[in-house]
């Protein structure tokens, strides 16, 4: 797609001078500057929430930037829907094979030209303001690598949660290698963004894992430090919809487990270990106690995350909080 630019603006400019336009009521649409932020969306048969999804990120304001959206090869409507939807709001639409979401990400970090990026899923919705408020912290705190947001929890046909997901509120102010290596603080895989280069400069996405965020989170917080989490910026409203990859608890967590083997040199690798089987074990006595059983062999530590966990086994689900 070929970008114009005005004849106001067709001199060099900086970020500066676009928060200036947009400050004084200038009617330049903010996708025709050079982009400060590109937002990657990686579609996969989610017909039924795409259009949505794609419409709350064309609908942000404040900041310039881009929308690439890669279809990776869906067997439903997506890619009729999305080809639809980039003849209408002209952003970069690409439609291939399936080759994963991972694949799918660095070949859209690639195409990225914004500063900054983020990435976000196409059965999710963007609450506005969103990348301005982002790239704001990140034009304000240029030694970052990246900042993290919070998420708000929304039903399958779109109800969104009046409350913040209090998981993510943990990790607030920031977040450091340790904390995240041993699952002591969570970050969302939709609150992210990062200072484009910095990423490419670490390899992207790695492809060894079959999911993207939390090796490169990993990655990033060993390589730049600990990175800022804020309490006020609600990045996603984050739809449950019964397919999402949490719900598949022994996929997820074993890959887990052969992520933090990266780091086996680590002095704190045997707690990470253990504090990972014992998330693991938590999750499964939640909501699969047979399959908590089944596992305890294989999950059960001389530790007190696990033996804090293990009356979960025991106690309805009922009476339990996740």
């Amino acid at each position: 797609m070929e970008y114009s630019v005005t004849n106001m603006f067709a001199q060099k400019m900086t970020e500066n001078v676009y928060v200036k336009a947009f400050a004084q009521g200038e009617e330049t649409e903010q996708r025709e500057l050079p982009p400060v932020v590109s937002v990657l969306l990686a579609s996969y048969n989610h017909e039924k929430y795409v259009e949505a999804a794609v419409r709350s990120v064309m609908e942000q304001k404040g900041v310039a930037f881009e929308l690439i959206v890669l279809d990776d090869g869906s067997k439903d409507k997506s890619p009729e829907i999305l080809k639809k939807l980039s003849a209408e709001l002209k952003f970069r639409y690409i439609h291939r094979e399936n080759k994963g979401v991972v694949a799918t990400l660095n070949e859209m970090l690639e195409l990225a030209r914004g500063k900054y990026f983020c990435t976000f899923s196409s059965d999710d919705i963007m609450p506005p303001d969103r990348l301005k408020k982002q790239s704001d912290c990140l034009m304000a705190h240029p030694e970052a690598a990246g900042c993290f947001g919070q998420v708000k929890p929304m039903s399958e046909n779109g109800i969104v949660s009046e409350n913040l997901d209090p998981a993510f509120l943990k990790s607030v102010p920031e977040i450091k290698f340790e904390e995240f290596f041993l699952g002591l603080k969570p970050l969302h895989g939709c609150a992210e963004m990062f200072v484009t280069e910095k990423v490419r400069r670490l390899g992207g996405y790695d492809t060894r894992f079959f999911f993207e965020d939390y090796p490169l989170y990993l990655k990033v917080l060993y390589e730049y430090g600990p990175q800022p989490v804020l309490p006020d910026i609600v990045c996603c409203h984050y739809r449950d919809h019964g397919n999402n990859m949490h719900a598949n608890h022994n996929r997820m967590y074993a890959e887990f487990l052969r992520i933090i083997e990266l780091y086996k040199d680590h002095k704190l690798y045997p707690q990470a270990v253990k504090n990972w089987k014992a998330n693991w074990f938590s999750a499964l006595a939640y909501a699969q106690k047979g399959e908590a059983l089944k596992r305890l062999p294989q999950l059960a530590t001389f530790s007190s995350a696990f033996f804090k966990r293990l009356p979960k086994l025991f106690i309805p689900r009922m009476f339990l909080k996740y």
